[in-house]
């Protein structure tokens, strides 16, 4: 205990008195901090970005409403359902009902092209032809601005994150989509779901734009409860009639999510990978530099009886917090810089564009960070143990 003690003893002496010389090499740690700093604001800006475009997928839905697809589509793009179908659908066991019928909504889902704002280039931007009864099964969506679209007429209201990305959406602007002109009559908020980028308009205009006839892709249909799922999707998958893939809304835009942000998580992982080794290398050069300039002080405490244990630990010790100072402070600008901003991105899996908002959480702060502290450890062995097996004779003689 009395060994344990002093070891402890001694790695606190020398810990400060390194802490204390650190302005004397303020040049070479302000470049290990900025440099760790860099890493970590692009580690945690691109992860935010995932983060944001899974969120947006991850909060659209409710678990009791229910996506209907043709049996063996994996989105919305490549289904289609006969007008029978979706008679059935709406009519079947678990179904929410109203004053006006089942709360269901037969919709389409086609592509149009649209010009980004910040840039000259086009994006795929979905419009949704939907039934009558989009907006209960969607209570969440509400007009922010102008009206909702007339029934049987060549109108469309756009979604305020797809109004924020695409130029051309203002209200009363005239777009030129399929076989005619719609108009834009409103813009709604869906409370920053995957709704929001999109263009909604009355499916039974939609149908003969786009030459669908009395086609359809998906039936949305909210339900009794979210226990009713199991009694809903046993009704239509039993039916000899049907061939059909139902899901939860949720479960169906979480695995539209996963592509898009593995692919941003592995090339941020990548990026921030390579960038670390620089990192690395330049807290390794600030370690020795610190090392070098401490050569006499280093050997004069190892002839007073001070043991190496304690020479690495002080060593890693102000790697660590150069470390660690870098991390909190690129933690800090991709927070200040990045969370909350707005852009949009494809998803690969509909083709279509998402608008979402970069979201810095304080978990991917604190990956950061221990990211940071990761670089400063490594960067900091290889000079710790040359500290400890400084020759003392040799360095003595520089006294």
């Amino acid at each position: 205990m009395r060994a344990l003690t002093g070891w402890l003893s001694q790695v606190a002496v020398v810990t400060l008195l390194n802490l204390r010389t650190i302005h004397q090499r303020l040049t070479s740690s302000l470049v290990a901090v900025v440099g760790i700093a860099g890493v970590v604001a692009v580690l945690v800006a691109v992860l935010s970005m995932a983060q944001g475009f899974r969120r947006t997928m991850a909060t659209t839905g409710s678990p009791d409403t229910a996506i209907v697809m043709r049996s063996g589509a994996d989105s919305e793009m490549v289904s289609g359902l006969a007008l029978e179908d979706t008679r059935l659908i709406a009519d079947a066991a678990g179904v929410r009902r109203n004053q006006s019928g089942p709360v269901a909504s037969a919709e389409l889902f086609v592509i149009v092209d649209l010009p980004k704002r910040t840039t000259n280039t086009t994006a795929n931007v979905p419009l949704r032809g939907v039934g009558p009864n989009a907006f209960a099964v969607r209570p969440n969506v509400r007009i922010v601005e102008g009206r909702k679209f007339e029934t049987g007429r060549n109108e469309v209201i756009v979604g305020r994150g797809a109004a924020g990305q695409f130029a051309g959406l203002e209200i009363g602007r005239v777009l030129k989509f399929g076989q005619g002109d719609w108009t834009v009559v409103g813009i709604f908020d869906a409370g920053g779901t995957m709704s929001d980028s999109e263009l909604w308009c009355d499916a039974a205009v939609l149908q003969p734009a786009y030459r669908r006839g009395n086609s359809f892709q998906t039936v949305y249909a909210k339900l009794e409860s979210p226990e009713a799922f199991t009694r809903f999707k046993d009704a239509l998958t039993t039916d000899p009639r049907l061939n059909l893939k139902v899901l939860r809304e949720t479960d169906y835009f979480a695995e539209q999510s996963q592509l898009v942000s593995n692919l941003i998580t592995t090339l941020g992982a990548g990026i921030a990978l390579l960038m670390g080794i620089g990192a690395i290398f330049g807290a390794i050069n600030t370690m020795y530099s610190a090392v070098a300039s401490r050569t006499r002080e280093i050997a004069t405490l190892r002839a007073l009886g001070f043991g190496g244990g304690p020479v690495v630990v002080s060593v890693l010790v102000e790697s660590l917090l150069l470390s660690l100072i870098g991390g909190a402070i690129g933690g800090a600008l991709a927070y200040v810089g990045f969370n909350g901003f707005q852009t949009s991105t494809i998803n690969w899996q509909t083709f279509s564009q998402v608008a979402f908002a970069f979201a810095v959480t304080p978990g991917l702060i604190v990956a950061g960070i221990v990211y940071a502290l990761l670089m400063g450890l490594l960067g900091g062995l290889l000079p710790a143990v040359r500290a400890a097996r400084l020759p003392i004779v040799a360095a003595l003689r520089e006294l």
